[in-house]
């Protein structure tokens, strides 16, 4: 049985667009739809929105499989219930599948249950996240992450693609191509895509260094050192280093691998291109530094995320 967990001020499709899913996907495997929504108290649930959603309260979660947790503006709040979190653990110790959408991963975080762990939020978010909770090893820019018997997703429209991958799990490839489908999803993007240009909108779109980075990311082939973006920046290299990190979080090597890997992903993924000509034109040259980028940034060599690309 799958339950979704709402609060006050829940986002509505945080817990509907799940709900489609795992709807759609029980009707395209002709089995019944076993899901409950729960809260803290039962009845009527008012979201963000203002439209209310009926809810179960804990007691009725005896036979759950999966939780996913739905964020929210309440979030804040059902991150500080004791009652929620000791809830959430205790799921966990049962060694219930448990997920997360969007802002849901703080209930997540505060239950303990993201130490140690991959995980992702909203990209809105990132900064506060990683700060509060400096043991999860955060991806900021993945649309969904899977840890072991734990998910989390980005925002809002990611939980769809979160469940469609539990239904492929669950379920099987076919029935989840068919429900996406019929959600009118003609790509199902895996985990491992980013949510999108994860340092010129995520870290600094209007930072001072923000002309630096776009036009670096127009300029990947060029030879793009710290020397060199220095200079461009008009700093010295070890000035422009320490003003770089300060205001990106990042290195600058670390931020031009990371502006590489994502315009390489989009050219594996969308065209058929040779993996040795995306490697020379993103700058990584030779295509070994390039897989090994790639299995840093997505954990799967490009190969795998054309393939399944493909397949989607």
């Amino acid at each position: 049985m799958i339950g979704i967990l709402i609060f006050p001020d829940f986002q509505l499709l945080d817990a509907a667009g799940p709900i489609s899913v795992f709807e759609i996907a029980a009707r395209a495997s002709d089995k019944p739809l076993a899901l409950r929504v729960l809260a803290l108290n039962a009845g009527a649930v008012r979201s963000s929105s203002g439209v209310e959603m009926m809810a179960r309260d804990f007691k009725s979660a005896n036979a759950i499989t999966t939780l996913v947790v739905a964020g929210g503006s309440g979030v804040a709040e059902a991150a500080r219930c004791p009652t929620t979190l000791a809830f959430v653990q205790r799921l966990a110790r049962r060694s219930v599948r448990i997920a997360s959408v969007c802002s849901g991963a703080y209930v997540l975080a505060e239950a303990g249950l993201l130490d140690g762990r991959r995980a992702t939020t909203h990209w809105g978010r990132t900064r506060e996240f990683v700060a509060r909770y400096p043991k999860v090893k955060f991806e900021p820019d993945q649309i969904f992450t899977r840890d072991g018997n734990v998910w989390t997703s980005a925002g809002i429209s990611a939980g769809i693609d979160l469940a469609l991958a539990m239904v492929t799990e669950d379920h099987g490839e076919e029935i989840a191509q068919q429900t996406a489908r019929q959600l009118v999803l003609y790509h199902r993007r895996s985990g491992g895509q980013s949510q999108f240009s994860s340092l010129l909108e995520l870290k600094t779109p209007n930072g001072r260094f923000g002309a630096l980075l776009s036009w670096a990311r127009e300029n990947l082939d060029a030879p793009l050192t710290v020397e060199n973006l220095a200079d461009r920046a008009g700093m010295s290299a070890r000035h422009f280093a320490r003003a770089f990190a300060a205001e990106t979080g990042t290195t600058p090597s670390k931020a031009i691998e990371r502006l590489r890997v994502e315009v390489a992903r989009e050219r594996v993924q969308s065209s058929r291109e040779a993996i040795e000509l995306v490697a020379e034109a993103t700058g990584f040259r030779d295509p070994e530094r390039m897989r090994r980028a790639f299995i840093r940034a997505f954990g799967q060599p490009p190969q795998a995320l054309r393939r399944a690309a493909r397949a989607s």
